[in-house]
Parts: structure tokens; C-alpha cells; sequence
């Protein structure tokens, strides 16, 4: 090959490389920028299981990856007037696994669950203690006619507070009370139903990191004063 040629030869490769190396790069950069670019909706500040969103509660981070999380979402827009289900710190992805729906009546409610209202005795200070998002388990008193047979029992456990009226008003059994509304199942709120027409409901706070669940017979004063009797 005489030199001319190959110096033809190295002068085309050397273009040739040029030109790959800029399209290499050109196309690195834009897919980097589609990156970059990318937003992911997350709390603006702690938010409380029941908290309608607002558009001062989100605001929206890039996010590097070239996916989003699951259930996450780039406009806060998208999920303004949905219901936090779920309790969420202040820079956490705000995902559709932890908001109910849409607000507005039941919309608010998951599906297959219910809101269900109950008037609770004998528990103001748990009542004042209540705050939407806690959990807590429902006992039902009857028998309240007579000491010796009255009987309690722990009907439902673990159930979510939805809301807390402390302000007292009447029952259909013509006490007044302060009401709590509560996240249950349907068959749950059967229950409810019942205890609220026809018995005396409490209420025991639970703590948030315990979610066991035991289930409990009905408890009468005698079966107290038996099993557990006075000592010297």
C-alpha cells in the first residue's frame, strides 16, 4: 500500500471515530437528561392516615433511575383530594398502595371496608388520647343492671381510628356519648352495629408496634373475684 493511501486510510478512521465518539456521547447525554428529568411526588411533610392531600403537602424530587417505584407518581396533581391511608414521613414516595381513594363521603373509604360509628362509654380518657390512624381494640360490656352479671369481652381487635367526635351526643340507648368511627370489615361492622344498640362499647389503645391478636371469651365479676381472690 503506498503511503498516500494509508495516510487516506488513517485520516478516514480517525473521522470515522470522531464522529462515533460524538454520537456516542450525544446520545449518553440525552439519555441522561430523560433521567434527571424524571419526578417522583413525595410528602412535603409528616402526614397522618386521613389526611386529604393538598397541593402544599406534596412536592416533587428527581429522581435518577431510569424507573419510578411502583404505584409512585410525577405530578402532585395526580393525587391532590386522595385520602392518606397509610401514615407518611416528609421526603417518602408517596405511592397508591398507601392512600385510600378519592375524597369526598365514602370515597375515602378502601374498598371492601367500612367506616362504622360507635358511642363509647367508660373510655373518655382513652377517647382524649385518640387520634385518627391509631389502633384499638373493642370491648363490649352487658349486663349493667346488675354488678354481678356483668360481662365484658373483647369483640374486635386492632381496628383503625378513622375519626374521634370527644363532643358527647345521644345514643339510640338514650345516653349521651362521645362517638369514634372506625375502619372495619364488613362483617366487623355488623358487630359494631349490635354493641352500639344493644350494649355498652370501650375502647383500649393499642400500641402501634403490636398487631398480635387473641381472641377472648366473655368475662363476668364473679369469674374476676374468683380467679382472683383477695390475699393477706
Amino acid at each position: 500500500m503506498k503511503k498516500d493511501d494509508m495516510v487516506k486510510l488513517w485520516a478516514i478512521s480517525l473521522v470515522v471515530a470522531i464522529i462515533a465518539t460524538g454520537l456516542y456521547y450525544g446520545f449518553a447525554k440525552r439519555a441522561d437528561s430523560a433521567t434527571i428529568s424524571r419526578k417522583l411526588v413525595v410528602a412535603a411533610k409528616p402526614l397522618k392516615p386521613g389526611t386529604i392531600l393538598a397541593a402544599a403537602d406534596l412536592k416533587t424530587v428527581p429522581w435518577p433511575a431510569p424507573e419510578l417505584p411502583a404505584g409512585a407518581f410525577q405530578d402532585p396533581q395526580q393525587v391532590v383530594g386522595n385520602t392518606v391511608f397509610d401514615p407518611m414521613e416528609a421526603q417518602e414516595p408517596v405511592l397508591s398502595s398507601r392512600l385510600a381513594s378519592k375524597s369526598g363521603g365514602a370515597d375515602g373509604i378502601p374498598a371492601g371496608m367500612r367506616a362504622v360509628s360507635v358511642h363509647v362509654t367508660d373510655s373518655t380518657g382513652v377517647v382524649n388520647l385518640l387520634r385518627s390512624g391509631q389502633h384499638v381494640d373493642v370491648q363490649v360490656v352487658t349486663g349493667r343492671g346488675n354488678a354481678s352479671e356483668t360481662q365484658v369481652r373483647t369483640a374486635l381487635e386492632n381496628l383503625t381510628v378513622l375519626g374521634v367526635i370527644p363532643m358527647p351526643e345521644q345514643s339510640s340507648q338514650g345516653q349521651t356519648l362521645p362517638v369514634v368511627t372506625l375502619l372495619a370489615k364488613p362483617v366487623e361492622a355488623d358487630i359494631l352495629a349490635v354493641a352500639d344498640s344493644g350494649a355498652r362499647v370501650r375502647l383500649s389503645l393499642r400500641n402501634p408496634l403490636d398487631p398480635a391478636s387473641r381472641g377472648r371469651s366473655a368475662v363476668s365479676v364473679n369469674e374476676v373475684m374468683r380467679q382472683y381472690p383477695e390475699t393477706h
